[in-house]
């Protein structure tokens, strides 16, 4: 079984002057010579993306998508016309978005946050805007403390609202985030609580992962600086969060793991490597 607006493993059935056939299942599908792997033959199998050319034949690449097919991505516009967008997904064939699935009419050169999917009527890939009716929160895939992939979605008065593994919504709180973010920014994150089927996230990774984490990354930036960094538990928090990307309660827990397994030792203006 193929499916369109994901990759498949597909052997090659013939060749042509123009490319390759692979074997579908009731039909071949071109994939065009520019794009076939150099020594391929006949018997051979290829990871290709399946799409529709722009006469309605399906058609393989082995360039690889901004997005699959129930993706959330954020993608920019690069022409428009009456009946909508098309918009970059790093294919030669534009991702096309409706009037009809634009919240606002889409501008070239603006970047948009959309779900791609396969249009009921036309079984072609496409995108919207509209995201809402995709994401729910009434069956939750998730529980408290699994680490999980999130999108920003928008702002609001307590935090940024986020979608969770491309299915539900939560929030991050304002004194939970240490860095600018847009909309469409991708982070890994946690689950700290879920109450009444809403989730409060929080980036980075829970508990004793996220501290060995941040202790490679401090070791590391010692490493880069011959073994000396001027901060300590009196540094700012905005100190510790440009230089470090993270919070200052982080550092002070993640340095004092490293003074306890004697990797670094403290002075009166900073920490030092005691690796060699």
């Amino acid at each position: 079984m193929i499916k369109v607006g994901e990759f498949n493993l597909l052997r090659v059935k013939k060749e042509a002057d123009f490319g390759v056939y692979l074997e579908g299942v009731d039909q071949e599908i071109l994939l065009p010579t520019r794009f076939v792997p150099e020594g391929t033959k006949v018997g051979d199998e290829l990871k290709v993306f399946l799409y529709h050319d722009s006469e309605n034949r399906l058609i393989a690449t082995t360039q690889e998508p901004y997005g699959v097919v129930g993706d959330i991505v954020s993608l920019k516009a690069v022409s428009t016309t009456r009946q909508g967008a098309f918009l970059d997904w790093g294919l030669m064939k534009d991702l096309f978005v409706a009037q009809s699935q634009q919240l606002t009419r889409m501008v070239p050169g603006q970047e948009y946050l959309v779900k791609i999917y396969i249009d009921e009527l036309t079984g072609r890939l496409a995108a919207t805007e509209k995201l809402d009716r995709f994401l729910s929160n009434e069956q939750l895939t998730v529980q408290e403390k699994d680490l999980v992939d999130l999108i920003i979605y928008r702002r609001t008065d307590i935090g940024y609202v986020v979608i969770i593994n491309n299915q539900h919504t939560g929030i991050i709180h304002h004194n939970e985030l240490f860095r600018s973010v847009e909309t469409g920014d991708k982070l890994k994150g946690f689950i700290r609580r879920i109450r009444d089927n809403k989730i409060d996230v929080i980036p980075g990774q829970a508990g004793y992962k996220r501290v060995e984490d941040e202790s490679e990354k401090i070791m590391r930036l010692l490493t880069e600086n011959n073994g000396y960094l001027p901060y300590h538990d009196k540094s700012t928090p905005e100190e510790i969060q440009e230089f470090f990307g993270m919070s200052k309660k982080t550092f002070k827990m993640t340095i004092g793991t490293l003074y306890k397994q004697r990797k670094v030792e403290f002075t009166q203006s900073g920490i030092k490597s005691l690796e060699d």
